[in-house]
């Protein structure tokens, strides 16, 4: 459906097979939504719901707008950030928003508009991901960043050199989609070999989600290069906000980032910033996690052990060309 998070794990062709674990049905997101109780109880999300809307209707100016030659460049930024803003809205379609009906929350985000990601393998592997238990696993974690010791050792150093990269927010930014591309079709390939249940028919679901999006396309003749490096951008700028949102560490709830960010990269990701209220509470809607976290600001920060950066000024000036983390998980031979 739209640009999603391309889930993170890394040069999984590498990695050893992970132990069978149950995936959530593709109804799921209504149960997850519903551990926050009241906080999802309105039929209908009017904010979200508006929200959604209008990202559709600026991506369609924005993407004619390729067309009208010089108003491109204004057009095409435009285009790029409505596709970070409705991979978004895709992560709260899959959480139970803006209503209480996942086929409905599925069918309003239902055109391709990124590219790249079904809609239906994105809720899976992130309702997998909220395993929280789970969370940086190598393996039973689908959007960790970290690998086996040893399946980093016995890498060639080229791999090894391109993931170190990849560990620096402009690498994550440059290199990221790419890689994260590569390994997710791997991934996939190998799961519609193996039959896995709900595969197959999220891709042909995905393609009956790309018909609206590419007639549109060529009503308008968009530029095909122009369209997928702006699908491609907005993997990357997706990946400011997955950059750094856990980490490796020994007590679950102290793995989830809070990102007190207010700007326009918070708004773009529907204030997944605060990430350890989104993971305590994954049914809460985007427009009241701010007030939520305010009333109990001191309670999460004490939750995750201080997991905590000011904003996304901050991360970038800390990490553009430094490595959060390194490549292999640092407490996985402990817990062997």
């Amino acid at each position: 459906m739209s640009v999603s998070p391309v889930p993170d794990p890394v040069w999984s062709v590498h990695r050893q097979p992970a132990p069978a674990v149950a995936h959530p049905l593709p109804h799921a997101a209504a149960a997850i939504s519903a551990q926050s109780g009241p906080e999802s109880a309105a039929a209908v999300e009017w904010p979200t719901l508006a929200l959604i809307l209008a990202c559709t209707a600026v991506w369609a100016g924005a993407s004619a707008g390729l067309t009208l030659g010089g108003w491109a460049w204004a057009a095409w930024p435009l285009l790029c950030l409505s596709l970070v803003l409705h991979s978004s809205l895709c992560h709260e379609a899959l959480h139970g928003h803006p209503t209480r009906w996942a086929e409905v929350n599925a069918a309003l985000v239902a055109p391709a508009m990124g590219l790249f990601i079904p809609y239906g393998r994105f809720r899976d592997q992130h309702l997998a991901h909220h395993r929280d238990a789970r969370l940086t696993d190598p393996y039973d974690d689908p959007e960790s960043n970290y690998l086996d010791p040893a399946v980093w050792r016995r890498l060639p150093r080229l791999a090894q050199a391109l993931l170190s990269a990849n560990n620096t927010l402009a690498g994550r930014v440059l290199l990221g989609p790419a890689i994260g591309l590569w390994v997710f079709y791997g991934g996939e390939l190998r799961a519609i070999w193996r039959g896995e249940p709900g595969v197959a028919q999220a891709w042909a679901l995905h393609l009956v989600g790309l018909a609206p999006v590419l007639a549109w396309l060529w009503w308008w003749q968009v530029p095909v290069p122009a369209y997928g490096l702006a699908a491609y951008l907005a993997l990357g700028i997706l990946k400011i906000r997955t950059f750094l949102e856990h980490r490796a560490h020994e007590t679950v709830r102290a793995r989830s980032v809070i990102i007190e960010d207010r700007g326009p990269l918070a708004f773009l990701f529907l204030n997944n910033n605060l990430h350890a209220v989104h993971h305590g509470h994954p049914g809460l809607a985007w427009y009241r996690l701010p007030g939520f976290y305010r009333a109990r600001r001191q309670r999460f920060l004490e939750m995750n052990d201080g997991y905590r950066y000011p904003s996304y000024a901050d991360v970038i000036a800390r990490f553009l060309l430094r490595r959060k983390d390194p490549v292999a998980h640092p407490l996985w031979d402990q817990d062997r």
